[in-house]
């Protein structure tokens, strides 16, 4: 190759030299820089993502802590589990999503089915119903309500005291 090269006459040479440049430059520009600066964009947004989550997270925070000495806030023994659960679906706005409820045989738990309900809201009414009343998710089943609306489910949720 070097007897190829120096067989070429000058000006050819040139020619040959900065087309071997211009291929090295674009072989680093495309199998170094741009790799490295999609990596770098994609971290960038990622932190972004991250921070904007963590942000809603502390909003969040003072709708889930358990009250400082850790027990149910308005536990009363002989308040109905309908009218507890009734009450604590009207404060999260629930009542769209519930189909039905019903005390379990046993008398002291409840049955609620939804529909379509936001899986965040559920949660923290489930979350309510713990730290305010003391009750206790006995079971609970979860199904994508459907492909059109991200983050709704169908539930039903066992509740017991």
């Amino acid at each position: 190759m070097k007897n190829w090269f120096a067989s070429l006459e000058a000006r050819e040479r040139i020619f040959v030299a900065a087309a071997a440049g211009a291929i090295m430059f674009a072989a680093g520009w495309l199998g170094l820089w741009v790799p490295l600066d999609t990596s770098h964009r994609t971290a960038e947004t990622r932190v972004v993502e991250w921070k904007l989550s963590l942000a809603e997270l502390r909003s969040m925070r003072g709708q889930v802590q358990v009250t400082a000495n850790g027990r149910p806030t308005n536990i009363n023994p002989n308040q109905s589990l309908v009218v507890i659960v009734d009450n604590s679906l009207r404060q999260r706005s629930l009542t769209n999503s519930l189909q039905r409820s019903q005390p379990t045989p046993s008398g002291t738990g409840i049955r609620v089915e939804f529909e379509a309900v936001a899986f965040d809201d559920l949660v923290l009414w489930m979350g309510d119903l713990n730290r305010q009343y003391g009750l206790q998710v006995e079971s609970a089943n979860f199904s994508v309500a459907s492909s059109e609306s991200p983050g709704r489910v169908n539930s039903s949720v066992t509740l017991q005291r």
